[in-house]
C-alpha cells in the first residue's frame, strides 16, 4: 500500500508542478468564460442592435395591410419597380429589397428577397414569418371577422410547472433549467473521462518507450504501478476540475456584468418571447414571460449539492473504469500511433452513451432506454448525470453507483492481467488476439 501511495504522490506532484498544468488551469476558465461572454454579447447585439432596412415592392392587390416593422426589420414600402430597386441596392440606400407579386392567398408564390449580401437564415425566417402572419390576418378579415375578434384570437399560455415531491410538497420546476444542467453535465463528463483517460495511456507509453518502466518494475508490482498511476492522475483531474469550476464561475460572473447590459438582456428576453409566441407587442409578452426569477427558483429546487456530489462520484468512477482500459492499451503498444485500433472499441460505448444521453434521455428521462443507459457501467457516468436533474429514484441511483464500483473492479482486474505482460513487451506489434493471450497467461 505504501508503494502505491508513493506512486500516487509521484504522479500527482510531477503533473501539478508542470508549467503547462498551471497555465491551462488558469487559462481554460478565462477562455471558456470569454467565449460564452462574447457569444452572448454578440447574440444580444445581433437581436437588439442590428437594423435591416428593407424596401418592399408590392404588386399584390389582395394584401391590404403592410408588413409591420420591428426592432431589426425596418420595412419601407416604395412606389418603384423591381428593376429600379435592384439598381438602387448598389447605392446602399436599402439593405434588401422584398418583392411580393400578385398571388393567390392560398398559394403565395414568387416572393423574393434580394440584396447585395446573402441574407442570414434567421432574417429570412423572420421575414417569412411576418409575411405568413400578414396573409393569415388578411384571410381572417376576408372571412368577415372583425379586428377586435382577431385580436382576441391571439392568446399566450404560460404554464407554471410544478413538481410534487415525495412528501407531497409542490416545488417550482423548469424543464429548461433541467435540460441545461443535463447537457452541461453530460458534455463535461464525456470530456473529462476522455481527457484524463488518454493522459493515463500516454503516461504508460512514455515510461515504456523510455525504459523507465523496467527500473520501476524491479521495485513494485505491475498492478501497484498501474493503480498508482490511475489514482494519481485522477487526483490531478479532480484538482483541475474543482479549480475550473471556481474560476469559471467567478470569471463568468464578472464577464457577464462587464459585457452584457441588464437593459439589453431584458429587451432580448422580451423580444425572444414575442417572436416565439408570435404576439403583437412586447408589452403583452413581458406580462406573460416567466422571467429569470422563476429559473433561479427552479435551480434552487434542483438539489445542486446532490448533483455536484453525484457528478464527482461518477467522474471518479467513470474515469477509473475507462482509465484502466486505457492503461492496458498503453502497455500493449510502443508508440501512440499504434493505439488507434484499440482506442476505437473502448471509446464506442462512451460515445454511444454520450449521443443517446443527449437525445433519448433528455426527451424521455424516465423511459426504459434512459434507465438502462444509466445503469450499465459503460454508459452510466454520462446517462445518469443527464437524468439526475429531472429526478431519479434513490434505488436507481444506488444501483447505478454499485454497478459502477463493480464495473471498475472488473476492468481493473482485466486491465492488470494485460498490463503485467504488455508493459515489458517491446518490438512486437500487439493485436487483440495477442492481448487475449496475455490476459490468459499464468505466471
Amino acid at each position: 500500500m505504501n508503494k502505491i501511495l508513493l506512486i500516487i504522490q509521484r504522479e500527482y506532484l510531477s503533473r501539478v508542478k508542470k508549467k503547462s498544468f498551471i497555465v491551462m488551469t488558469l487559462l481554460t476558465p478565462i477562455i471558456i468564460a470569454g467565449f460564452y461572454g462574447v457569444a452572448i454579447y454578440f447574440s444580444i447585439q445581433g437581436i437588439t442592435g442590428t437594423s435591416n432596412k428593407i424596401a418592399v415592392v408590392s404588386e399584390n392587390k389582395t394584401l391590404l395591410e403592410k408588413l409591420p416593422s420591428s426592432k431589426n426589420r425596418n420595412y419601407q414600402y416604395v412606389d418603384q419597380s423591381l428593376k429600379e430597386m435592384k439598381s438602387s441596392l448598389k447605392k446602399g440606400t436599402y439593405d434588401y429589397v422584398l418583392y411580393m407579386p400578385d398571388f393567390d392567398l392560398n398559394h403565395p408564390e414568387g416572393i423574393q428577397l434580394l440584396g447585395n449580401k446573402q441574407a442570414g437564415l434567421n432574417l429570412s425566417s423572420k421575414i417569412s414569418d411576418d409575411i405568413e402572419e400578414l396573409i393569415r390576418n388578411q384571410k381572417l378579415k376576408t372571412s368577415g371577422i372583425a379586428q377586435e375578434e382577431l385580436d382576441k384570437l391571439k392568446t399566450s399560455v404560460d404554464i407554471d410547472t410544478k413538481k410534487i415531491s415525495d412528501t407531497g410538497k409542490e416545488e417550482d420546476s423548469s424543464a429548461g433549467a433541467s435540460t441545461i444542467i443535463a447537457y452541461v453535465s453530460g458534455i463535461l463528463m464525456f470530456m473529462f473521462i476522455m481527457l484524463y483517460g488518454v493522459q493515463v495511456m500516454r503516461g504508460v507509453i512514455e515510461e515504456k518507450t523510455n525504459r523507465i518502466i523496467e527500473v520501476m518494475i524491479s521495485s513494485v508490482k505491475p498492478f501497484q504501478l498501474m493503480m498508482g498511476k490511475i489514482i494519481g492522475i485522477a487526483l490531478v483531474g479532480l484538482t483541475q476540475f474543482i479549480l475550473w469550476i471556481v474560476l469559471t464561475a467567478s470569471i463568468s460572473t464578472i464577464a457577464m456584468k462587464v459585457l452584457v447590459n441588464d437593459k439589453d438582456l431584458k429587451e432580448t428576453t422580451m423580444q425572444a418571447s414575442v417572436q416565439a409566441k408570435n404576439m403583437p407587442s412586447a408589452q403583452v409578452a413581458a406580462a406573460n414571460t416567466p422571467g429569470i426569477g422563476n429559473i433561479q427558483k427552479s435551480l434552487a429546487n434542483l438539489e445542486l449539492t446532490k448533483i455536484i456530489s453525484v457528478f464527482i462520484f461518477f467522474f471518479i468512477g467513470g474515469y477509473l473504469f475507462y482509465s484502466a482500459l486505457y492503461a492496458a492499451i498503453g502497455s500493449a503498444v510502443d508508440s501512440e500511433t499504434e493505439t488507434q485500433q484499440f482506442m476505437f472499441p473502448v471509446m464506442m460505448p462512451l460515445l454511444f452513451g454520450y449521443i443517446l444521453s443527449l437525445s433519448v434521455v433528455t426527451n424521455d428521462p424516465y423511459g426504459p432506454m434512459a434507465f438502462w443507459l444509466s445503469i450499465i457501467p459503460f454508459t452510466s457516468p454520462i446517462a445518469m448525470m443527464v437524468r439526475l436533474p429531472y429526478g431519479v429514484p434513490d434505488w436507481q441511483l444506488m444501483l447505478s453507483m454499485g454497478l459502477m464500483v463493480i464495473g471498475f473492479v472488473g476492468t481493473v482486474w482485466v486491465a492488470s492481467r494485460i498490463y503485467r505482460v504488455g508493459i515489458l513487451m517491446y518490438g512486437k506489434k500487439a493485436s487483440f488476439k495477442e492481448m487475449i493471450k496475455w490476459f490468459a497467461y499464468k505466471n
